[in-house]
C-alpha cells in the first residue's frame, strides 16, 4: 500500500506511478472521498481482468486505470 503524490494530468487523465509503472485513472473517484485522499489515504494496485486502484478506506470501491507504456 502506498501514498501517491498527487496526480498529474495527463492525456486528459490523472496519471500516477506505482511499483515503477505508469498509470491513468479512467474512474473518476467520488465525491465524498477527501479533497487529498491521494496524499492522506492508504491505496493500492490490483488486477482483476484489468487493473484497479483501491483505497483502504473505502474497500468495496474500485477504480479502473490503465498501464501507460
Amino acid at each position: 500500500m502506498f501514498r501517491m503524490n498527487s496526480p498529474v494530468i495527463y492525456m486528459g487523465y490523472p496519471q500516477f506511478s506505482y511499483g515503477g509503472i505508469s498509470f491513468l485513472l479512467l474512474d473518476p473517484w467520488p465525491e465524498y472521498w477527501a479533497q487529498d485522499w491521494y496524499e492522506t489515504d492508504n491505496v493500492y494496485v490490483d488486477y482483476e481482468d484489468g487493473y484497479y486502484l483501491y483505497n483502504t478506506r473505502y474497500p468495496y470501491i474500485r477504480l479502473a486505470i490503465t498501464a501507460v507504456l
